[in-house]
């Protein structure tokens, strides 16, 4: 056995339109409704540029296979933040800026990484890579 890829990132939240639109306009990722049994009420899924739905988005009613509790706005408990690998660094401040978003940026010279960290209306904090960037 062996990990081929990040599959998605799940997020239970009070703003399930709020989130959606975050991910929407900051990233460019598509809404798109859940498969049944969701409902686009309770659950939605937001697709990256090659068709996966890498951000899964639950309203706090939503039915759960494995239920646990969740405090959306807390800390996301031992996961410090969410990586995604982007392209697009210009475009991505722009869209920071017109949204009024407070971040942070880092550079690692050694590997040409430039980091941007942003928090979505959850509290769920981002890291966002651009590599030669």
């Amino acid at each position: 056995m062996r990990v081929k890829r990040l599959d998605h990132i799940n997020i239970i939240t009070d703003q399930l339109d709020a989130t959606a639109q975050f991910y929407a306009t900051l990233l460019g990722l598509e809404r798109r409704n859940a498969p049944p049994p969701l409902t686009p009420a309770n659950a939605q899924w937001m697709v990256d540029g090659n068709g996966l739905a890498i951000v899964h988005l639950n309203s706090l009613d939503c039915p759960r296979t494995f239920d646990r509790s969740v405090e959306p706005g807390t800390a996301t408990g031992a996961i410090h933040h969410i990586a995604l690998t982007c392209t697009g660094r210009g475009a991505l401040m722009a869209r920071i800026a017109a949204m009024g978003l407070e971040y942070q940026t880092n550079h690692v010279a050694a590997i040409g990484l430039n980091q941007v960290f942003t928090t979505d209306p959850n509290n769920v904090l981002l890291e966002l890579n651009f590599f030669d960037e």
